[in-house]
């Protein structure tokens, strides 16, 4: 249970960050079978698909290097089913990730990684 409210948390944190920045929240916590999606944002006129990672400290690579390419292909299959029940979007779409790591300032990768091809 201590996880999955550190977990809620960062995504908060992650949100606020974003927004700050000027995206817009879609969706949190979009699950299918394939996977989960923790936010789902419009960056103007791009669908951005948010995966928040979050990390105690660097020991194990720290929080981006957490986004191992098995991840990336969940992530990828989630969006997919996404984009099968809620249509396809008009614009370009990307895969952002935000690292959080010990309490200091979200760490901002977009376009983090292009989807695989399956």
């Amino acid at each position: 249970m201590k996880t999955q409210r550190q977990g809620r948390r960062a995504e908060q944190e992650a949100l606020a960050f974003l927004q700050a920045r000027g995206l817009h929240l879609i969706e949190s916590n979009y699950r299918c079978r394939a996977g989960e999606i923790d936010l789902v944002m419009a960056d103007g006129e791009t669908l951005v698909f948010v995966e928040v990672r979050m990390r105690i400290n660097r020991r194990f690579g720290g929080a981006a290097a957490s986004v191992t390419p098995a991840k990336q292909r969940r992530l990828c299959a989630a969006a997919r089913h996404y984009l099968l029940i809620r249509g396809e979007p008009e614009g370009p779409m990307r895969f952002d990730v935000v690292a959080l790591e010990g309490g200091s300032t979200p760490h901002w990768i977009p376009n983090a990684f292009d989807a695989p091809v399956d």
